[in-house]
């Protein structure tokens, strides 16, 4: 049930396919933002670290045993290093 009284910041995604929008609680990208950290930037990262724990979840914790799979998982955990200055597993303490 969503609050009138909540402040919300409206997320655009575009891609080549079309667009979409969310709104997000202000209070939580205030939260999640390291100091300094814009809205943009704060939400990119949850939506990075987002992507990394799933492909992380799909490629070492499903059933199925798919090189696209892999391959996938290993650009985002580039992206994700890039980024954050650490691995995934650094940064969750979940190593394999």
């Amino acid at each position: 049930m969503a609050s009138e009284d909540v402040e919300t910041i409206a997320v655009s995604i575009e891609t080549d396919e079309g667009s979409d929008e969310i709104a997000v609680p202000a209070t939580l990208v205030d939260l999640l933002a390291e100091e300094g950290q814009g809205s943009a930037e704060a939400v990119a990262d949850v939506t990075l670290l987002s992507f990394a724990s799933r492909a992380h979840h799909l490629a070492h914790h499903g059933e199925a045993d798919d090189p696209d799979l892999e391959a996938a998982e290993g650009e985002i955990m580039d992206r994700f290093e890039d980024r954050f200055g650490v691995t995934f597993g650094e940064a969750t303490g979940h190593q394999h």
